[in-house]
């Protein structure tokens, strides 16, 4: 079954950004599996279908990168929502080798990583 680790940053001395660069990836989680190119699944924790989203990712047995937006601090909860380019107030947010996927639809989840 595939394991969950969260990814820790290294380094000293860092100023405020990056910082909260920092601190957004250590709240990343990661899920092992079979690497089909860059997939991240920004999620709410409380949002069925973003719970829906990680299972089928799960179940299709690909690596991917996923983080609970809503558990964020307020800086980096704003970081992280200005980096995402499609879509700032709907989730599930599946990007998929920069591919943006709004919402849970299987059929496009699915087509993406079989074009990988």
């Amino acid at each position: 079954m595939a394991g969950i680790v969260a990814l820790e940053p290294s380094g000293e001395n860092l100023n405020r950004e990056t910082s909260i660069v920092f601190e957004i990836m250590a709240s990343m989680k990661h899920v092992d599996g079979e690497n089909k190119g860059d997939i991240t699944l920004y999620a709410l924790s409380t949002c069925a279908w973003c719970k829906k989203t990680k299972k089928l990712l799960r179940d299709l047995g690909v690596d991917y990168k996923f983080i609970d937006v809503d558990l964020l601090e307020d800086d980096e909860r704003e970081e992280v929502l200005s980096e995402i380019k499609c879509s700032q107030s709907n989730f599930p947010i599946t990007v998929i080798n920069n591919k943006c996927i709004v919402g849970y639809d299987e059929h496009k989840i699915r087509e993406a990583i079989a074009r990988a």
